[in-house]
């Protein structure tokens, strides 16, 4: 039995990593490390802070890595990657708009009046 599931799992792999292998394939494991980079990118930031803190990188990344996993999807028209995907990126870009309104209302504070 074990001889079995040994030689299923080598099969198993063999498919996935070498037999449908493609650019799209590719394309997705790049994408998940340019979405997996923002994580490195917060935990320096938070190292050298010595506090928990989400730079401006972060969320870069996160759109940058949500859209190539999107484009991904539709790709492979899996609409499990392409739903949450799409809401995620707005999620993204409205912290980054959310950050600059509070950027611009701190400048506005500190104008002399």
């Amino acid at each position: 039995m074990l001889m079995r599931l040994s030689h299923d799992l080598g099969l198993y792999f063999y498919d996935v990593l070498v037999a449908r292998f493609d650019v799209w394939a590719a394309f997705g494991v790049l994408a998940q490390l340019v979405f997996g980079a923002r994580f490195i990118v917060q935990w320096i930031a938070s190292e050298k802070a010595e506090k928990s803190v989400i730079p401006m990188g972060f969320w870069f990344l996160s759109i940058a890595g949500g859209l190539m996993t999107m484009v991904y999807g539709f790709a492979r028209r899996d609409i499990v990657i392409i739903l949450p995907q799409t809401l995620s990126i707005f999620i993204y870009i409205r912290n980054l708009m959310l950050i600059a309104k509070d950027k611009r209302r701190k400048a506005e504070a500190d104008l002399p009046t």
